[in-house]
């Protein structure tokens, strides 16, 4: 991808916002919905068997890093083995947030229509507009994105282990560590990577920006409000953008 030597730690500003911390009971119900979703999909689209199925392995092991009880994994299994499930579609949403943000929304639907609405909605209350595909992607990299809390190893460590895997980059935080890797490479090097530092809290592919825009307090909280009534809708996935909140407007948010 081009990216040219690991860098040893730095920070990110990257977050995938579903899993921001503080989620209130319903926020983790409706997300322990939506890995539902997308683990039956998965295992509907290839193996019901994870070991057989990196896609499914990766879901549930996300889901596994966001608590999610047992028995949720294995009804979302049993439908899909059953046929009992309904047929979702990965469908992609490009558009704008308060301060000009570049957004990209993944979702999963049985309904097109009723998605769309959704999203238009969200984005038209909250100072922003949906734009037409390929609006905003081309400022994004499609990449694998596989993460760790900042427990598991200490940023030269876990540089040292994602190299050997075969990992693209690593930006290390006070919180997190995010390990990147090409597209097709995301499951073998998560797979690589368990023997040194256990089960990764997600693997997924991502959109990374390729250039951060810096807000306010106001765009700030206004963008806030957007990602959280994008979540709100039940087949919204995964939402990506690429703002930098600096410390000193996080501060007052």
């Amino acid at each position: 991808m081009g990216y040219g030597p690991l860098p040893m730690a730095g920070h990110s500003k990257f977050k995938n916002i579903m899993y921001r911390k503080g989620a209130q009971d319903a926020r983790k119900s409706r997300l322990f919905s939506k890995l539902a979703r997308e683990i039956t999909t998965a295992a509907k689209a290839g193996n019901s068997d994870p070991a057989f199925n990196p896609r499914l392995r990766a879901v549930i092991a996300t889901a596994r890093a966001a608590s999610m009880p047992k028995d949720n994994i294995e009804r979302a299994l049993k439908k899909a083995e059953g046929n009992e499930a309904e047929t979702y579609e990965d469908v992609r949403y490009e558009g704008f947030g308060p301060g000009g943000v570049a957004i990209i929304v993944e979702a999963l639907t049985d309904n097109r229509n009723r998605t769309a609405t959704d999203v238009r909605t969200a984005f038209a209350k909250n100072g922003g507009n949906v734009g037409s595909s390929g609006a905003v992607t081309h400022g994004f990299d499609r990449l694998g994105r596989i993460s760790y809390p900042a427990s598991a190893g200490t940023a030269e460590a876990v540089f040292e282990a994602a190299l050997e895997a075969g990992a693209e980059d690593v930006d290390s935080s006070d919180d997190e560590h995010e390990i990147w890797t090409a597209p097709d490479a995301l499951h073998e090097v998560a797979k690589a990577l368990e023997p040194r530092l256990g089960e990764a809290a997600a693997a997924r592919l991502a959109w990374r920006p390729r250039s951060w825009t810096s807000l306010d307090v106001d765009d700030a909280r206004q963008l806030l409000k957007l990602i959280d009534a994008l979540e709100d809708s039940d087949d919204v996935q995964a939402v990506f953008g690429n703002h930098d909140i600096p410390d000193s407007v996080a501060d007052q948010l």
